[in-house]
């Protein structure tokens, strides 16, 4: 059911001078929600209305008042530069909440550098991103574009499929987004290796995954799969991760996808591979610049699937980032471990 923004701003309204009995509204605790202009559906927000007052920021200076008491800061749509500002002028946040799993593009020094606790959104996009995986690889296998470019022809012409049953996945990033992709491809029979910074611990639970590898085993894991699936966050560590040698070490006929961060592959290296046919094709929510200029020659290319960082986007996927932080701020305000906590120094 779509809102209108106008029942967003009464909810606001609701959310700003409810009622206090014998408080002030100094006296609540403050939720700052850091948003580039209108915020999240506060309606959405009614649980909290009760244990502390929402306050929607677009500006440091607008609403450094607020964002003085604040104890917490929610990061909505906001830009590096606004949510550094808002820090600045917080001093007793405890806590730091991002709406989107990826924070490479949110850190800080200040925040880094500060006790204050960082979570993200991991998790609760993840299975779209899975499911779009999934679709990469029969987009390739059926030969999607073919079936376009005969339908648009009126052309019958009966050709071989390939299965993906039995075929062989490498996950780069073995995280949140990872499991959910490995969960599905074991469901459709293939074999499913993955990499990470660490191996298992002994005895824990592997998932869905036949054999683990390192990250300086990358090469040797590519050249087992026939799809590449990168889902690692973006660090220093994993910035340009999936190079040329990668590429070099890929089988002919596989197929990369990316529906992690852009910069972990290098774009350059990869589009060189597609026109030489080194590579199959690749599946694409993810790029080093975004939006994607004009001028790429991805747009151009027939073995690219392109999707413009919306695979993670459904009717109610900003609903449920709300939903996971009014949760996770139960757990805040009961003492209990927050989830999704952030290495700062890592980066994810």
């Amino acid at each position: 059911m779509k809102h209108s923004q106008t029942s967003y701003s009464d909810a606001f309204l609701n959310v700003i001078f409810r009622p206090y009995g014998r408080f002030s509204l100094m006296s609540e605790p403050v939720i700052l929600i850091a948003a580039k202009s209108s915020g999240p559906r506060l309606d959405l927000l009614a649980p909290l209305q009760n244990q502390a007052r929402i306050v929607i920021a677009n500006s440091a200076e607008a609403n450094k008042d607020e964002a003085s008491e604040a104890t917490v800061l929610f990061n909505w749509s906001a830009s590096r530069d606004l949510l550094r500002e808002l820090f600045l002028v917080a001093p007793n946040l405890k806590w730091v909440h991002s709406r989107n799993a990826g924070v490479d593009n949110l850190l800080f020094p200040e925040l880094i550098d500060s006790k204050v606790v960082l979570t993200n959104g991991s998790g609760v996009f993840s299975p779209s991103l899975g499911e779009f995986a999934l679709l990469a690889m029969l987009y390739f296998a059926k030969d999607v574009p073919r079936l376009n470019r005969q339908k648009n022809a009126k052309k019958w012409e009966a050709f071989d499929m390939h299965p993906i049953e039995r075929k062989t996945v490498g996950i780069v990033g073995y995280g949140d987004i990872g499991r959910e992709v490995g969960l599905r491809v074991k469901a459709m029979g293939m074999r499913v290796l993955a990499l990470k910074r660490h191996m298992p611990e002994p005895g824990s639970n592997p998932g869905p995954i036949d054999k683990f590898f390192v990250t300086a085993e990358l090469n040797d894991m590519v050249s087992e799969c026939d799809y590449v699936v990168v889902a690692a966050p973006l660090t220093p560590e994993t910035h340009h991760l999936v190079n040329e040698k990668t590429f070099a070490a890929m089988k002919k006929d596989s197929i990369i996808i990316n529906v992690g961060r852009g910069p972990v592959i290098d774009e350059s290296s990869m589009i060189t591979a597609l026109r030489e046919g080194r590579i199959k094709g690749a599946g694409l929510d993810v790029f080093e610049q975004e939006p994607l200029p004009s001028d790429c020659p991805l747009y151009e290319m027939e073995n690219v699937l392109l999707s413009p960082h919306t695979a993670d986007h459904h009717a109610e996927w900003l609903d449920d980032a709300l939903r996971f932080f009014v949760a996770q701020y139960e757990r805040f305000t009961k003492g209990e471990p927050l989830l999704n906590v952030v290495n700062k120094q890592l980066g994810y």
